[in-house]
């Protein structure tokens, strides 16, 4: 049954497939048909590919598997160079790396065909009508149609599994308990924990999977890092569960076996248990700090120990053995790649052009950005201040448009924690900076959007919400000048809790104001004060002031870490890293271990052997990222020295870098005087929902839970299917 819903979910997939192709063949006109071709044939063989993954998955609890598939598979191989760990890196590792490598080619190719247009549809989730709220107010917070399908689906597979281990274990538990000279149900309680850990793991394969941040196969499911972390968490907590199960079960069964030294074994060969419970321990750390109260009002504290997460897989590799970790390895490994590049972008220092100072305790920060960088409306970046806190890394939404803010990148901070507060007191005093040290790690968002595509767009916002709103109307400003003057109708209901707070408003036009003509796109404001009965007396506009910086010889302006050919890049990584951590192995394997034990695993201790490998695949990945990286960068640099000295820079902030800095009002033109402003009032979501007419209207919401989950439930009750609903959250 399992495998009929995944495979029902694909052909259903590949059927909105076509027709969201349909919808773009005018983007993809410049495509030839064996270009085309090749495109969909690389998306089927990843489509094909994973269902054999998967089929793996369902029958590797079953001895159908253990005793014949493996087997045989085992007898085909050869041990010499890569020993047993050989067959489950090419059962388990191989096939999600090559996934992950042909997804960055069709990314690479996808790309090409449309022109870094962002009304590109790719993924398997895009479609609206999978989108739909199924679940509101449950635990698990809003939950759509496809991710109730998958939840379902991971549940009986996780059923599936525990039900076939312990059928398996318990068909010989007597014998077993008699050669063992234990009682029957210490043996079951025994072969239990096994069970527990078995189908636990299945959950730590796919635990880092959502937060790899520039995954392939998160951006080919149609996923970002930022929309997937609940997925991270949900399986984070159910792997915790079970392994915690796992260990209690066998403590008892040391316990009432007198046999509690066991804790503390370290085997040369096999199982090492210690191993096993400090993973286990630094687990448990990890899995406190999550608690609501623990995460949100100490999350430094939160961020901290969740680093423990490199103990915990160490010590679960010592435990458990290389070759059987190897299960678990492409989500690892796809990490480790992704990490190590966030690390390599870290390391640039970014040119901070200028900065807004609003009255509400929020900043608009404007950085130099290469003009070739593309990024989707909604889209993210994390950025560090060195002078506020070395080791603090925050996401903050993306504002400006790449389309309209060519040399520009835009983030708005609100003053709401320590460090932003810190921040804020930076820039509004009389004498602040004339230059702050800023590392950024990004963009990340969306492969595309699909806002245009409705009649009618409404944004509902609380607070901060507004800012990934900010983008999608300059991304829609954009289109209505330059769409054969396709004009677009824009709603946006935005809730404050005072009104000092409506100078959010101002940002959403650029710093430097902007030549579009602003009355192609039919935008409402409808703005709520609701804790003020009538307008504040102070004069505001006289606070909001921009900042202009010196730039540093070091400052380098946002870029993506490869470029424009990012997928390509990452891709050649994944694939030369993946083939020189094996052809390591097999050298080590071949003319070290191998003439040692000659396979017999029970002379090369497993410790040595599992920190050995996993050595090999640091070292593999930080050689191959390092040299691909760095060779981008000279080629870049190359690039932009030949572009500065045949084409002047002309651009206003480029003469303002060069002098000192300088304060100044904002231009007078502001959107506030074209908002309908409401005092002491809430929004009526559902009345505004009802009043607005058309076959397609697309409902975003940005703001707290609360407000969330009521946009939701009035989407979801609602009779008619032309409200299509997305939520754009950032909060874990």
């Amino acid at each position: 049954m399992l495998w009929g819903i995944y495979t029902y979910i694909y052909m259903h997939a590949y059927k909105k497939r076509e027709e969201v192709n349909v919808m773009d063949l005018e983007l993809n006109r410049g495509v030839s048909p064996t270009q085309k071709i090749f495109q969909n044939g690389i998306w089927w063989f990843i489509v094909l590919i994973n269902l054999g993954y998967i089929m793996v998955w369902l029958m590797m609890p079953t001895n159908t598997f253990f005793m014949h598939w493996l087997p045989h598979i085992q007898a085909k191989a050869d041990p010499i160079y890569f020993g047993k760990q050989g067959t489950t890196i090419l059962v388990y590792t191989f096939p999600i790396i090559f996934i992950a490598t042909l997804a960055c080619l069709y990314h690479h190719l996808m790309q090409k065909a449309s022109n870094h247009s962002t009304e590109s549809k790719i993924g398997f989730f895009n479609k609206a009508s999978w989108r739909k709220p199924l679940l509101v107010n449950g635990p698990l917070g809003i939950i759509s149609k496809i991710e109730f399908s998958f939840i379902i689906m991971f549940v009986l597979l996780l059923i599936w599994s525990l039900c076939s281990y312990l059928h398996g274990m318990f068909a010989k538990v007597a014998l077993q308990a008699a050669y063992e000279r234990e009682q029957v149900w210490e043996a079951k309680l025994k072969n239990s924990a096994l069970a527990l850990g078995f189908v636990g793991n299945i959950f730590l394969a796919f635990l880092l999977f959502p937060v790899s941040r520039g995954s392939s196969i998160l951006r080919f499911l149609g996923l970002t890092s930022e929309a997937s972390i609940k997925y991270h968490i949900w399986l984070g907590h159910i792997a915790m569960t079970l392994f915690t199960a796992h260990g209690l079960c066998y403590v008892t069964f040391w316990d009432k076996t007198h046999q509690t030294a066991e804790i503390f074994k370290w085997s040369k060969v096999g199982i090492s248990n210690v191993a096993g419970v400090v993973a286990l321990l630094a687990g448990l750390t990890m899995w406190a700090a999550t608690l609501p109260r623990i995460r949100r009002k100490f999350f430094e504290l939160f961020f901290y120990i969740h680093h423990l997460y490199i103990v915990f897989v160490v010590f679960f590799v010592l435990h458990v053995g290389f070759s059987y970790s190897c299960i678990m390895l492409p989500g690892f490994y796809l990490f480790l790649v992704d990490r190590y590049l966030r690390f390599l972008q870290s390391q640039q220092k970014i040119q901070l052009v200028s900065a807004r100072v609003l009255p509400c305790e929020a900043v608009e920060l404007n950085f130099s950005k290469n003009p070739g960088l593309f990024y989707a409306p909604t889209s993210i970046i994390f950025i560090n201040i060195a002078s506020i806190s070395k080791l603090q890394w925050h996401p903050f939404s993306i504002t400006s448009c790449s389309n309209t803010d060519f040399d520009t990148l835009s983030i708005v901070i609100k003053s709401t924690g320590k460090w932003s507060h810190t921040l804020f007191k930076q820039l509004s005093t009389l004498s602040p900076p004339s230059h702050l040290d800023v590392s950024i790690e990004g963009p990340y968002g969306p492969a595309s959007t699909f806002f245009s595509r409705h009649e009618t767009l409404v944004m509902v916002s609380g607070g901060s919400g507004i800012t990934p709103f900010i983008s999608i109307i300059r991304s829609l400003l954009f289109k209505a000048n330059n769409e054969g003057g396709k004009s677009f109708k824009v709603l946006l209901i935005c809730s404050f809790k005072k009104s000092i707070d409506l100078t959010m408003i101002d940002l959403l036009l650029p710093v430097s104001g902007t030549t579009l003509d602003t009355s192609r796109l039919q935008l409402q404001i409808e703005a709520y004060v609701t804790r003020e009965k009538q307008t504040a007396t102070t004069n505001d506009r006289k606070l909001l002031q921009t900042l202009w910086f010196k730039s540093n010889a070091l400052d380098e302006p946002i870029s993506a870490v490869f470029g424009q050919n990012n997928w390509l890049y990452l891709g050649i990584i994944i694939t030369t890293s993946f083939i020189l951590f094996l052809l390591i192995i097999a050298v080590l394997t071949r003319y070290y271990i191998y003439p040692i034990d000659h396979n017999s695993d029970l002379i090369y201790p497993y410790f040595l052997r599992s920190i050995l490998s996993m050595l090999f695949v640091c070292v593999s990945i930080v050689i191959a990222a390092t040299s691909v990286f760095l060779w981008n960068k000279k080629q870049n640099k190359a690039l932009t020295q030949i572009k500065n000295t045949s084409t002047p820079t002309t651009s206003p902030g480029s003469v303002n870098h060069k002098t000192d800095r300088e304060l100044e009002s904002l231009p007078l033109q502001s959107l506030i005087q074209t908002a309908k402003i409401h005092y002491g009032e809430r929004p009526d979501i559902k009345k505004i929902l009802s009043n607005c007419d058309g076959s397609s209207i697309g409902v975003l919401v940005c703001g707290p839970r609360k407000m969330r989950h009521e946009v939701a439930s009035i989407c979801t009750s609602c009779s008619t299917d032309n409200l299509h609903f997305e939520s754009i959250s950032f909060s874990w």
